[in-house]
């Protein structure tokens, strides 16, 4: 018969184990990243290289004029976009929760069906490009795929209408207050977990896009607007793309020089630093958000 205590030991070391083989290849891109190109390319990438070398962020810091360009805009864009993702989210769950909504029913099994079905990459594109006309701007990395979620939208109704008690909603349009002051004075404070659980998981999809880069932003007109994930991934798709945009960045790039192999694993830990340093502070809500907003309903 096993114990509570004792299910908890192995609970914990099964957890442990796993977080382990999770981290140790975060410390092997970083060990990688400061391995010397030759010895990476002769012996592999190891825990205990022979030689260490900055080459590689070396490389990138010469570069910073252009790099730092997609960071800025990076940060401008999760910012923006996670911010209204939240705003519209929380309104459509919380409309959701109104007693009589009428056609609620269907608007609720049109949002289920969206998440089973869609139009296809053709028909976005076709729709963005031709109707809203988003094409190379800030708006084509914000507005498609991630602004609005189904999924998310269910987790913020099911908390709406499991963590938030319906006589302090009611008391407070008693007391005459509108229908938006009560959604944002008094639903909004209380909802602080599962709106930092879908915030943070909007921002990551936001930092970690490409794709509506690589749709939406031609090589002519979408250079201001690149992110940092996608010259990154033009990087790691050829390493000489920074030599050839030495010209505009006024510097002199000697191609048989660069770290080939080890800058890959430089760039690659530059796009995931910010989002290692930030998930630690919105863990517990992640935790706690998810666990509330999903298993209720």
């Amino acid at each position: 018969m096993v114990t509570g205590k004792k299910m908890r030991l192995w609970s914990n070391i099964i957890l442990i184990i796993l977080s382990v083989f999770a981290i140790l290849p975060i410390i092997l891109l970083i060990i990688g990243s400061f391995t010397d190109n030759a010895t990476a390319l002769s012996e592999g990438f190891s825990y205990f290289p022979s030689k260490w070398s900055t080459e590689a962020y070396k490389y990138i810091i010469d570069a910073w004029a252009m790099i730092g360009k997609g960071y800025l805009n990076t940060i401008l864009v999760t910012a923006i976009g996670t911010g209204v993702s939240l705003i519209v989210t929380a309104m459509f769950g919380y409309g959701l929760t109104v007693k009589g909504l009428p056609g609620g029913k269907v608007i609720t099994a049109m949002l289920i069906i969206s998440m089973l079905f869609n139009g296809g990459i053709v028909a976005q594109y076709f729709v963005y490009t031709n109707f809203v006309r988003i094409k190379d701007s800030y708006l084509a990395l914000i507005l498609p795929n991630y602004v609005m979620n189904a999924f998310n939208v269910i987790l913020v109704s099911n908390y709406f209408r499991n963590n938030v008690s319906a006589e302090i909603l009611e008391a407070s349009r008693i007391d005459g207050a509108s229908e938006f002051s009560v959604f944002w004075k008094i639903l909004l404070p209380l909802s602080v977990p599962i709106l930092a659980t879908i915030g943070i998981m909007t921002a990551i999809g936001y930092w970690n896009d490409w794709m509506n880069g690589l749709y939406y932003l031609s090589p002519r007109n979408g250079g201001p607007y690149r992110t940092i994930q996608l010259i990154l991934n033009e990087i790691n798709s050829q390493v000489n793309f920074l030599a050839s945009q030495a010209s505009q960045l006024g510097l002199t790039v000697d191609t048989s020089k660069i770290p080939s192999t080890t800058v890959r694993m430089a760039i690659a830990f530059v796009g995931i630093l910010p989002i290692l340093i930030a998930f630690p502070f919105f863990q517990k809500y992640f935790v706690k958000g998810i666990s509330v907003g999903g298993v209720k309903g």
